[in-house]
């Protein structure tokens, strides 16, 4: 059986590269790729990242250093993919895979120009640093010794 429609080639061989943090796919009339996690995450086909219609699509973010920590297979038709920030909500049919697979730098092209425009980034953001709190909720004083000793 192929994808959701019958002419979609199917794939012959999904490998998982952690290190690498790429799938690599080989599909059954000869086209193959290596898919990074995080293209795979930014362009899931779940209705948290493309939205229940067009225009509501979610640019996803912070996503550079995602991996993925599982791939389910679905029927015969899909797998699923968890990722480490525990997104795993999008079955990934063999469609849309090739549609990755065939036009992942245009894909990706278009992923940068509108992270650009949105003013964002693939880095996660940075961690806030944390100040001691009083009792009343504000920021604790902090003493500093300035005083010399000869």
């Amino acid at each position: 059986m192929s994808g959701l429609n019958k002419d979609t080639p199917i794939p012959t061989e999904l490998r998982l590269h952690q290190q690498s943090h790429l799938l690599e796919i080989h599909f059954d009339d000869g086209v193959s790729a290596q898919l990074s996690h995080e293209l795979l995450r930014v362009y899931s086909p779940s209705a948290e990242v493309r939205g229940h219609g067009i225009g509501q699509e979610v640019l996803q973010t912070g996503k550079r250093e995602v991996a993925i920590t599982a791939i389910e297979p679905v029927g015969n038709y899909a797998v699923k993919l968890v990722f480490s920030d525990g997104h795993d909500s999008g079955l990934y049919s063999w469609d849309h895979l090739y549609l990755l697979a065939t036009q992942h730098e245009s894909l990706w092209i278009d992923y940068l120009q509108r992270l650009e425009t949105a003013g964002a980034n693939r880095d996660a953001a940075a961690r806030t640093a944390r100040l001691p709190l009083n009792s009343c909720g504000n920021i604790a004083s902090l003493r500093i010794n300035t005083s010399s000793t000869s």
